[in-house]
């Protein structure tokens, strides 16, 4: 049995039971986290970050989290908004006028957060390598013409989401999305969290792994189309993937800092006396912006601001696993981050599903 260490609340010994279990069933090395009322209530983390199992998963280690970096670009868009610096009604062009070109002028900022902007993927082919030019990635979004019309069709953007919204961040503010991020998000709450990760920070990271039998394999392209750029699972284990600033996709943390960050949520807008949300900039999220099919998914969803939303709570998954589930009638944050990825379902796979169960229960227990 792997080693577990941190600390859990009595309430939700079901959690660590559960990660017990998935540590010794399917994961190398993870964390997990859960937070109420903005207090970590659970702070778990275990196994190895090597798929050798020789060198143990310590408190501070990060991994990149894939999608689940999704959560931070629309966190940092609800900030701006709550601030007024945003108008999220406001044409895309209205901040970024090279965006209007190819008859983009009606896509608004909404658009791009309930993905229905039309932008999925590039026009043209891209590889990896030229994701890290954020000044030609942009410039090729905003010259290309859209697929649909602006809020017609629910089409998850897999990388080109967090380039737009962090282009539109970086025109209101003059900083960048992970510089952004940094500044006014991770840095006020003290949260290990990272978009852009420094080169002192690389000791401390953890390799994502392939799911087994699938170390070739590409992150799915749209229906009937090669993927665009096709990214595998190891791009993400270099250097230079870890410095650039990829908003989709390129996020390093663990489920303490991914917890710690969209507690903001659920927590009305402040923790640990940092506020950054007021109380109603927090429940925008909750605005339906689609319900239906997706395009790229092929399942039934529901996209808020950012976010996939059921009820009052938002939430929202990485390639291979990890996932944050925020609550914001509980006030419950649940988030799990891992290094092995597993194929799975459009919405992810049962180890992060166990883990938010469990955290249901024991909030049940408490109650």
């Amino acid at each position: 049995m792997a080693e577990i260490r941190g600390t859990c609340d009595e309430r939700f010994t079901r959690v660590r039971d559960t990660f017990a279990a998935s540590l010794a069933q399917d994961d190398v090395g993870a964390s997990v986290a859960v937070y109420v009322d903005g207090e970590p209530v659970v702070d778990l983390w275990g196994g190895h970050v090597d798929a050798a199992r020789t060198t143990p998963w310590e408190r501070d280690t990060i991994v990149n989290v894939w999608s689940t970096t999704k959560t931070m670009v629309a966190l940092c868009a609800l900030i701006l908004a709550d601030r007024g610096a945003l108008d999220l009604d406001a044409p895309v062009a209205d901040y970024w006028p090279e965006f209007a070109a190819a008859g983009k002028g009606g896509v608004r900022v909404r658009h791009v957060l309930g993905y229905t902007a039309g932008l999925p993927t590039w026009a043209e082919p891209i590889t990896v390598p030229e994701l890290f030019d954020r000044e030609d990635v942009t410039a090729r979004l905003a010259a290309q013409p859209a697929r649909w019309a602006p809020g017609a069709v629910g089409c998850y953007h897999p990388l080109t989401q967090g380039f737009l919204i962090g282009e539109v961040v970086r025109r209101i503010t003059g900083r960048t999305l992970g510089a952004f991020f940094a500044e006014e998000v991770a840095g006020p709450l003290g949260a290990d969290f990272h978009i852009g990760l420094p080169v002192e920070h690389d000791h401390r990271v953890a390799p994502v792994i392939p799911p087994p039998g699938g170390t070739g394999d590409a992150a799915p392209g749209l229906p009937g189309e090669q993927p665009n750029p096709a990214i595998v699972v190891q791009d993400a284990n270099r250097a230079a993937w870890r410095r650039a600033e990829i908003p989709s996709a390129g996020g390093h943390g663990n489920a303490r800092s991914v917890g710690l960050v969209q507690s903001v949520l659920a927590s009305g807008g402040a923790v640990g006396g940092v506020r950054l949300l007021s109380a109603a900039g927090c429940l925008r999220v909750l605005e339906e912006q689609f319900r239906g099919v997706d395009r790229y998914l092929g399942v039934p969803i529901r996209y808020g601001i950012g976010y996939r939303i059921e009820g009052r709570t938002c939430s929202w998954g990485g390639w291979g696993g990890s996932v944050v589930v925020v609550d914001l009638n509980t006030r419950m944050t649940v988030a799990y981050v891992m290094n092995q990825m597993l194929k799975q379902g459009a919405l992810g796979d049962s180890r992060g599903l166990g883990v938010v169960l469990a955290a249901y229960h024991g909030l049940a227990t408490a109650a």
